[in-house]
């Protein structure tokens, strides 16, 4: 598989087109809204009350076929997945990594 975004290893150079999908896809599906996304992007999905432990489970499905990238259990922690700006760190180190493979995620 080849990633549509490879140049997504450093924060920024995508153009911000990570965290756009991640709000969009958190304002939709999470908190079932068509506005924007309300919070700024460092804010914590769990202390503000964003997600729940499905919302997690739902967060995870989405980044994995979103991005193509293969999220490992051990690696579903709030240091990834706590926030868009976390979220998004993780997915760019996640793509790094394919594209340093080949542009090919195991899975």
């Amino acid at each position: 598989m080849e990633f549509a975004l490879k140049d997504a290893s450093q924060t920024g150079q995508d153009g911000g087109q990570i965290e756009t999908k991640i709000r969009d896809f958190i304002t939709r599906n999470l908190l079932f809204s068509e506005t924007e996304y309300p919070l700024p992007d460092e804010a914590s999905f769990l202390q503000r009350g964003v997600i729940d432990s499905l919302g997690v489970v739902e967060l995870v499905t989405f980044a994995g076929e979103e991005f193509g990238i293969q999220v490992d259990p051990i690696e579903i922690t709030p240091e990834n997945f706590d926030s868009v700006s976390r979220l998004a760190a993780y997915i760019r180190r996640k793509l790094e990594v394919g594209a340093s493979s080949g542009g090919v995620c195991a899975g």
